[in-house]
């Protein structure tokens, strides 16, 4: 059972928590109706995730033996057979697709999951070998993960969250990408056809890039005039700290101790960056949430 498990790949669903950041920012944390749609929808973006991790692999398993890490996954090891793949992965984009429509009755929602699918089928079908464009639609992801949160909670979605949430996955796309170079250069293969496009000193340049504008945007969008007018508060950028504190750390670990490669890993095993998540969270909180106590909850 462990190993059909691990072919849903439940670890990766922890990116599906994008869906909550539109919900957050709005200041409706409190609107529990909401927060059920929600939970039926991340739910359902991680049943068609899964359908697509299983496609992925399916299409990989040669590729996948080759891999030192890659070599235990279900369909590569043998554990589970492609058969039995295949009719789960079926039911998962039969579940997604229903708790979908549960989650928004308009189908927007559904809509949003189909060009998610459709676009990571294509990527696993050819698309992820060609360099750069792989990593823009692993970025396009997490902004629809995004714009998936919006519609089920119908809230307004600053254009700021979405150019830093896509910034963001491209950030962390680029550490993945330098960490499977240098996989390479010890195993002496590529992991993936897609890294001749790709050397050590053009990721260097583009992940230093990358912070600056990141820092840069959410600087701007915490001061911005749309962002206090809309929250009705101007201490935003105090959260600021936690956003440069963990792009440093992910810098740190990419540069330094040179295993930058699966985010969610990171997310679980490093206590830096939770307690810098943990810390970003509660200064949002108390920023949209506890400024006023007498109104709080209204």
């Amino acid at each position: 059972m462990k190993y059909y498990i691990k072919l849903l790949r439940p670890k990766d669903w922890a990116k599906n928590m994008f869906l909550f950041i539109p919900f957050f920012f709005a200041g409706k944390l409190f609107d529990f109706h909401k927060i059920e749609l929600l939970l039926i929808g991340f739910v359902a973006f991680s049943c068609i995730a899964s359908s697509i991790y299983i496609i992925n692999d399916y299409k990989d398993i040669e590729d996948d033996k080759k891999h030192p890490v890659k070599s235990s996954r279900p369909l590569a090891s043998g554990k589970v057979k492609k058969s039995h793949a295949i009719f789960i992965c079926i039911a998962l984009i039969i579940a997604g697709n229903a708790l979908a429509w549960l989650a928004n009755h308009s189908f927007v929602f559904n809509i949003i999951l189909a060009i998610y699918f459709v676009m990571n089928v294509a990527y696993s079908f050819g698309l992820k070998n060609i360099a750069i464009l792989d990593i823009l639609i692993l970025a396009m992801g997490f902004v629809l993960r995004v714009k998936g949160g919006a519609t089920i909670a119908q809230v307004d979605i600053s254009e700021w969250l979405i150019i830093m949430t896509f910034l963001l996955a491209l950030f962390m796309a680029l550490g993945k990408r330098r960490d499977d170079l240098i996989l390479k250069g010890t195993t002496g293969s590529d992991m993936r056809k897609s890294m001749s496009g790709y050397n050590i000193e053009f990721l260097n340049t583009m992940l230093g890039l990358f912070s600056a504008i990141i820092i840069v945007s959410y600087i701007n969008y915490t001061v911005s005039t749309r962002t206090i007018e809309r929250l009705g508060t101007y201490r935003m950028y105090y959260s600021s700290i936690f956003v440069v504190a963990g792009i440093m750390r992910y810098l740190q670990i990419t540069f330094v101790i040179n295993k930058s490669g699966s985010p969610t890993e990171i997310l679980y095993k490093d206590r830096f960056i939770q307690l810098t998540i943990i810390f970003w969270i509660a200064s949002i909180f108390a920023i949209l949430y506890l400024r006023d106590v007498n109104t709080f909850g209204t």
